[in-house]
């Protein structure tokens, strides 16, 4: 048996869970999210806990088994503390700044480069170099933080470029001499 998936999701005093048609809802201060789960795994829910249990034994449902455990877990944490991650730019004339909910960057290019977040994510401006993305879904976090990081992602010779917070850049050597 999957040791993801048999663990049971807790749920906190502040979420409230709905399950209908293998569909869970749960709704929380930062709002309401629902995921659809397979067939193949059924969802319960006992006395303050969501339990995910498979239909057979095939190598399918085995690894679903586990993948519907951590949807559900992110779902339920999601809106109860949220998800954020953050990116650092690096480089001379590179910055970001904010105009209303719009996030504006230079990033050397003959014109900024502008993003708006989709709805229910938020985009803080610390500085001139730190963005942080946040929100109550996990994927959506991850693919607005890897948008922003493709505009201008690290290069490997000066290390310049939007790169993830605590990322390392392998730096290149470059041309030497003879």
């Amino acid at each position: 048996m999957s040791r993801i998936g048999k663990a049971p999701v807790v749920v906190p005093d502040k979420v409230e869970v709905k399950i209908e048609n293998n569909v869970v809802t749960a709704k929380g201060p930062l709002g309401t999210l629902n995921v659809a789960i397979r067939s193949e795994i059924t969802v319960k829910q006992e006395d303050g806990k969501i339990i995910l249990e498979r239909t057979n034994d095939e190598r399918k449902t085995r690894a679903l088994h586990g993948l519907s455990r951590t949807l559900v877990y992110n779902l339920v944490n999601g809106v109860n503390t949220g998800f954020s991650k953050n990116l650092e730019i690096h480089g001379v004339g590179y910055k970001a700044t904010k105009e209303g909910n719009t996030l504006i960057l230079a990033l050397g290019y003959s014109h900024p480069v502008k993003i708006d977040p989709p709805e229910g994510l938020d985009i803080k401006v610390e500085g001139t170099n730190k963005i942080t993305v946040s929100g109550a879904d996990k994927q959506a976090v991850g693919d607005l933080t890897a948008l922003i990081r493709s505009k201008r992602p690290p290069e490997v010779y000066k290390g310049k470029g939007i790169r993830y917070q605590g990322e390392y850049i392998r730096k290149k050597a470059g041309k030497t001499g003879k």
